[in-house]
């Protein structure tokens, strides 16, 4: 599967260098300056590479990103540029770390292409953020899962770089490897959610989690198998997996920082149905294609603990993988049976195919009543959980539902800043009344419109009153876009979360 792969540079960097030897490409990057500096330092770039022939219409032209072959190799040179206004609180506002990930990315792509290998990066007058973004955009943008999955040894490519200008910034090593730390964590989740379901299911994510991360020793993995899971009253999270070879499980990873905090640990739960057929309420062939990506929370969710752990996060934390397959045999639920959850409620199985709810909700209700020290300030949970919410806001635009403003603010605001943006949704009460039961205190889904709001509502049942968000996502790029150069899983929201992450520490 090979995973590891996926969590190692191929980069090598060479840090405040202005010169390369066999140099065959320049990058240059402008931060932010005045109209008139940004126009001076772009005439004494183009002027310097370019031939005499191209120097008028190169300097004529009003883009962003101007591009051209010169006298020493090909240059690019990206300007940062203010920010195009759409409304909606700023929320939904394309940011420079965004945009310059992006661009990195989509450079890569040409870079490969012409097999240009030493490359200077010059950086004027930018920010960290802008920095950082460059060096992730470049590492998201190198993920092949073919490649990666068949053991394809990648080429390494060399990067100069330099900083100059009056702002001040630490570009050491340590640096470039926190800016790749995010990175590969979002790689993690891209290549969880890529691989095949003949490779991934509950015992091969465990596997992972517990012998290929490398966590260090403030990281315990704790593991409840379907026996456990019987004990313990998880009825709801083993009526899904009834149906499977592979028992369901979940996964508790524990981080506590050496360091002790004073704040209470902030707990997420990630959906892992490793294959979805739908169950009884079998899905059309059509709807089945991409079920493989139906662990993409429980993909989320490692990712960023993977970041929290080797980042030395200062603050503890819980990763919850609510881990089934759910397939079809003769012990498969039915709709209709009725399940008692760990909280208590009893709940009828109207749909099979509304199973990422039932493994989420006995889940939650592990992470929201943990005692004492462990017990949580924030509930977060990530699901692949319904394509309503997809019809409403498209598959870049996660949808956010959660019982705290505050929370909100919050979320949605580190969702801006990395360019994964989420929005938020209403928690109509009165739509639970669809989910009424003659048999149970409700069922586990509702025919007719709102589907995604109704999903919401099921699981804030089993929040048990903590801080609570849901993140309805897609965690799936149906084309090659800005520094996902790989179509396919797309890490979401793994950097949204560490956005958010950092401004709780």
């Amino acid at each position: 599967m090979n995973v590891q792969s996926v969590l190692k540079s191929k980069f090598q960097f060479e840090i405040n260098s202005k010169v390369a030897p066999k140099a065959q490409a320049f990058v240059y990057v402008l931060g932010d300056v005045s109209e008139a500096r940004r126009k001076a330092d772009l005439k004494k770039i183009i002027e310097q590479h370019s031939f005499s022939q191209q120097t008028v219409q190169l300097l004529g032209l009003d883009k962003r990103v101007v591009n051209f072959i010169g006298q020493f190799g090909s240059v690019w040179i990206l300007q940062n540029a203010a920010i195009k206004k759409s409304g909606h609180q700023g929320l939904l506002d394309e940011t420079a770390y965004a945009w310059f990930r992006d661009q990195a990315g989509t450079l890569l792509g040409q870079l490969k292409n012409n097999s240009l290998e030493n490359v200077v990066f010059n950086f004027i007058e930018v920010d960290e953020s802008i920095l950082r973004a460059v060096v992730i955009g470049l590492e998201l943008a190198n993920y092949n899962f073919v490649n990666t999955y068949n053991s394809v040894p990648a080429k390494n490519q060399k990067f100069y770089l330099s900083v100059s200008g009056k702002k001040k910034i630490k570009l050491d090593q340590k640096f470039i490897d926190k800016a790749l730390l995010e990175a590969q964590s979002v790689q993690l989740a891209r290549h969880l959610v890529n691989l095949p379901p003949n490779d991934i299911n509950p015992a091969s994510i465990e596997a992972i989690a517990k012998k290929e991360l490398a966590f260090p020793k403030t990281v315990t993995v704790e593991v409840w198998d379907h026996k456990k899971l019987a004990a313990e009253n998880m009825n709801l999270h083993l009526a899904v997996g009834k149906g499977s070879d592979t028992p369901p499980r979940m996964l508790r990873i524990k981080y506590r920082p050496k360091k002790k905090s004073s704040k209470k640990p902030i707990a997420f739960v990630g959906k892992g149905i490793t294959f979805d057929t739908g169950g009884l309420d079998i899905k059309p062939s059509s709807g089945m294609r991409l079920m493989k990506k139906d662990m993409g929370g429980a993909a989320a969710v490692l990712g960023i603990a993977y970041w929290a752990a080797h980042s030395n996060y200062e603050r503890p934390c819980d990763f919850y993988l609510a881990l089934a397959e759910n397939s079809v045999d003769a012990n498969s639920m039915r709709p209709s049976d009725l399940y008692r959850s760990r909280a208590g409620y009893l709940v009828e199985i109207d749909n099979t195919d509304a199973e990422g709810r039932l493994v989420l909700a006995d889940v939650m209700d592990v992470a929201a009543k943990q005692k004492g020290a462990d017990e949580p300030e924030y509930l977060i949970d990530i699901a692949t959980l319904t394509g309503a919410i997809k019809v409403a806001l498209g598959a870049d635009v996660a949808g956010l539902f959660t019982n705290d403003d505050a929370l909100a603010n919050q979320l949605q605001l580190a969702g801006q800043k990395t360019g994964e943006q989420n929005w938020r949704m209403p928690l109509v009460q009165r739509y639970f009344g669809s989910m009424t039961s003659n048999f149970a205190d409700f069922k586990n889904s509702a025919d007719g419109f709102g589907g995604a709001i109704t999903a919401a509502l099921f699981l804030e049942k089993f929040c048990a009153g903590k801080k609570w968000a849901h993140l309805d996502v897609y965690c799936w790029n149906d084309k090659v876009t800005g520094a996902l150069s790989f179509a396919g899983g797309s890490g979401q929201p793994v950097q949204s979360m560490i956005e958010w992450l950092k401004s709780r520490a």
